[in-house]
């Protein structure tokens, strides 16, 4: 065989000078980042850790294990090996090739022996690439000593089967030890659509490869299919470099052995190409220059397997998130088709003919096109049928959510199918959270969710729409009725006895609707369901209740009057009123107590029972508190020009009262209307002031401190506490109405007035009895020795004017 002959497939590299067999030329293997997150490993074995005392075999060693352990000795004996080959080459001295030989064949087996090294060292996510790296190097080695002991014996170029067989197996593994790197693709799917993104760019750039090497070069003998075939190499060593770009992926920084990896395959395609280059225009000759990049090629191999790997690569990185891909990663394997389909041009011969190999390649091309964009819309497929698993699966439960719930909702009305909507909130759910934590509540909403679901088994569609609460789809023709299917959930929720010894109670509250022509759409059933849910809560919880009209009517109502009492402030429809507080010995009004009023503009005149407890549900309290305090502050100050010692209370609620800024509001107040802050009293129910913290405690007495006067209103009906007498600084004990109202009649009621009574006086409060009505309760409450009263009898609420002029 002449000079001129390129190697066949599988056959390694040039001929010597006098003729004897090429030098034989490897497909690069390649060797992915064994440092990136293992959160990304592929599928084909779990992550371990070595421990760090080493009684495990195959632990992971420090990583200063890297340089140091790979044996210097070996690394300066190669080193010099490519020194000497390098000057023997350059020098052109006799014997070339055969140096060139024994230097390759040392080089591949130091970097087999590095790669075996660390493949036992490092955590297992790498030892599976760094083993098939090895078994990589091993088949360079074995293929080289072939092709040097055949060409000695024979004297030829030893284009055998075995020494294509032995290359093309180096090929696979160095192929499949990128794919199973850490970094690499997890499923089978992944790692075919890497491999093919690789053999695409490789089949494309054939026809560019032979525009470019073999066009016009009438010496060569193309017709030879082991000279052809020549020109597969650069393209083996560039598929491999695209997939090593594909699996190093752009989400984190390079690590460094990856780089030593790209430089070496990068010198593998540069000599590649040189080479089939040379070989095509006969200027080829054994003991070129150019031999000696392939063993450089496997001494950086050798180099990058001394690195150590990264601390995350033991998979314990969870964090880490996968960025998309730039647009170039996603078109890479695409951009050299459009060069392919101008080199097929190009390549044409005058008679219109398309070369062979061309022919086959583009054919190729076009199978490795279909069927990456069969997996491409395979994966597409998956993709949105994840992302309909996403928009309407409940994540934590793995229930329908609320999108779902709602399409199926509104598809059954608009088939019009008879349904009901059982609505279902789990009572008590904020403390579980608030006591054990939110780990501890989405575990117990899993369980509540299971239980759920087999109670409602086939009879309904159960959802949860979001937080503790949750709903049902019912068929109101089907085997199981709306109160049925409720009674069923309340029992699947029952504590079980180790959850009543814990304290999580998983009970429920339960509202039923069911469609009927007052519906207009699925948004009025669920209302109505939600109407009912809560009137299941008001009836003590753990209950179910069906939407009535009454139900709907008194709910459409309170929801109206919420949404009025928001305008009522800004509109200016409350106003004040005042019931004096008089002095039991001489008639004579010492105080009052301002009282809200709402003058609604449809519903009239209404009393503070009912619309004060909206606004305490609904946090208007707040900005009522906030006017009621100026109003009054205000009044006050007109009717101390004619009673210096006339003093203004106010109520104020438990919410105002844990507020920091309840002593900005009230001394901008004061300060406004010009009232001395000794005639203001605040007063307080006993359940706000037992329910108060450390820091309102130091509130109240911070208001003492400014002049404010505190009373405890309606004493003897709350929690009547004698401790918190000791730390409240109160300066007025107001006693409820319902014992003064008993007086005459109840001889309890009295002892406990007199009771009351003297112990104010032993704690130096002042006392008030309220809602004094009739002479006879005037003469008890004076005959027991309550100073003051207050009620009817001594004055009905009016206006700041003529408050104490009307009496019963």
């Amino acid at each position: 065989m002449s000079r001129q002959d390129v190697k066949g497939a599988g056959a390694p590299s040039p001929a010597e000078p006098t003729g004897g067999p090429p030098t034989p030329v490897e497909p690069a293997p390649l060797m992915p980042d064994p440092g990136m997150p293992a959160a990304e490993q592929p599928e084909g074995g779990p992550a371990s850790v070595g421990r760090p005392d080493g009684e495990k075999a195959g632990s992971v060693l420090p990583s200063g294990a890297a340089p140091g352990r790979l044996s210097r000795v070996g690394l300066f004996v190669v080193g010099a090996v490519l020194v000497v080959e390098a000057f023997w080459l350059f020098a052109a001295l006799p014997g070339a090739a055969l140096v060139s030989d024994v230097g390759a064949l040392l080089v591949a087996g130091w970097a087999t022996v590095a790669c075996a090294g660390v493949a036992r060292r490092h955590p297992a996510p790498l030892r599976r690439f760094w083993t098939l790296l090895a078994v990589t190097m091993a088949l360079a080695a074995l293929g080289r000593a072939i092709w040097t002991a055949q060409r000695l014996v024979g004297g030829d170029l030893p284009h055998t089967p075995l020494v294509g067989v032995v290359f093309t197996a180096g090929i696979l593994t160095g192929t499949a030890a990128l794919l199973s790197s850490p970094s690499g693709p997890r499923s089978g799917v992944g790692r075919a659509r890497t491999l093919l993104d690789g053999v695409i760019v490789a089949l494309a750039l054939v026809p560019i490869g032979w525009v470019l090497v073999f066009r016009g070069v009438a010496a060569a003998e193309l017709a030879d299919p082991a000279r052809t075939l020549g020109l597969l190499y650069p393209m083996f060593d560039l598929m491999q470099l695209t997939i090593l770009v594909a699996v190093a992926g752009p989400a984190r920084p390079l690590w460094r052995p990856m780089s030593v990896l790209a430089v070496s395959l990068t010198i593998r395609v540069v000599a590649d190409v040189v080479y089939v280059s040379l070989v095509a225009r006969a200027d080829y000759a054994a003991g070129h220059p150019i031999d000696l990049c392939w063993p450089l090629s496997y001494l950086l191999i050798g180099l990058a397997s001394g690195n150590p790997p990264p601390p995350d690569c033991d998979g314990t990185d969870e964090t880490a998130e996968s960025p998309l891909p730039p647009w170039w990663r996603v078109a890479l394997p695409y951009l050299p088709v459009g060069g392919a389909i101008i080199a097929v041009l190009l390549a044409r011969r005058p008679t219109g003919q398309t070369p062979p190999l061309v022919f086959v390649t583009m054919m190729a091309l076009l199978a490795a096109l279909a069927v990456r964009q069969g997996l491409a819309a395979n994966e597409n497929l998956r993709l949105v049928a994840r992302l309909r698993r996403l928009a309407y699966g409940d994540q934590l439960t793995g229930l329908p959510n609320r999108l779902l719930f709602n399409r199926l909702l509104r598809l059954a009305l608009r088939d019009g199918r008879p349904v009901a909507v059982l609505l279902l909130d789990l009572d008590g759910f904020k403390q579980v959270n608030d006591r054990f934590g939110h780990a501890t509540g989405d575990t117990l909403l899993t369980g509540l969710a299971a239980r759920m679901r087999t109670a409602v088994a086939g009879d309904g569609t159960i959802a949860r729409l979001g937080g503790d609460e949750f709903a049902v789809l019912v068929e109101r023709n089907g085997p199981v009725s709306p109160e049925r299917l409720a009674e069923r959930l309340l029992d699947a929720l029952r504590p079980s006895d180790g959850e009543e010894d814990a304290g999580v109670h998983p009970s429920a509250s339960i509202g039923i609707a069911e469609y009927g022509p007052q519906h207009a759409s699925h948004t009025d059933l669920l209302r109505d369901a939600d109407i009912a849910m809560y009137a299941a809560k008001a009836a003590g919880k753990s209950a179910y209740r069906t939407c009535t009209p009454g139900l709907r009517e008194s709910a459409v109502s309170r929801a109206e009057l919420i949404a009025d009492l928001r305008r009522a402030v800004d509109e200016e429809e409350l106003h004040l009123e005042f019931q004096p507080i008089v002095d039991l010995a001489s008639g004579a009004v010492r105080s009052a107590e301002a009282l809200v009023r709402w003058r609604h503009p449809r519903l009239g005149m209404l009393p503070p029972a009912r619309f004060l407890p909206l606004a305490e549900e609904t946090g208007l309290i707040i900005p009522i508190d906030r006017w009621v305090i100026h109003e009054a502050c205000r009044a006050a100050a007109t009717w101390r020009a004619r009673a210096p010692e006339a003093t203004v209370a106010v109520n104020i609620a438990a919410a105002h009262l844990r507020r920091p800024d309840l002593i900005a509001t009230v001394t901008a107040a004061t300060a406004s209307a010009g009232l001395a802050p000794r005639a203001l009293t605040l007063e307080l129910t006993e359940s706000a002031l037992i329910e108060g913290t450390d820091a309102v405690l130091e509130r109240l007495h911070q208001l003492r401190e400014l002049g404010i006067q505190i009373a405890i209103d309606d004493f003897g009906t709350g929690y009547s506490s004698l401790s918190y007498l000791h730390r409240i600084p109160a300066t007025e004990l107001k006693i409820d109405r319902s014992f003064v109202a008993r007086l005459g009649t109840d001889d309890r009621a009295y002892a406990t007035v007199e009771m009351v009574t003297r112990l104010a006086g032993a704690f130096d409060l002042a006392v008030i009895a309220e809602g004094v009505e009739t002479e006879r309760q005037h003469e008890a409450v004076t005959a027991i020795g309550c100073p003051r009263g207050q009620g009817y009898l001594y004055g009905r609420p009016d206006s700041p004017a003529t408050v104490g002029q009307n009496r019963a």
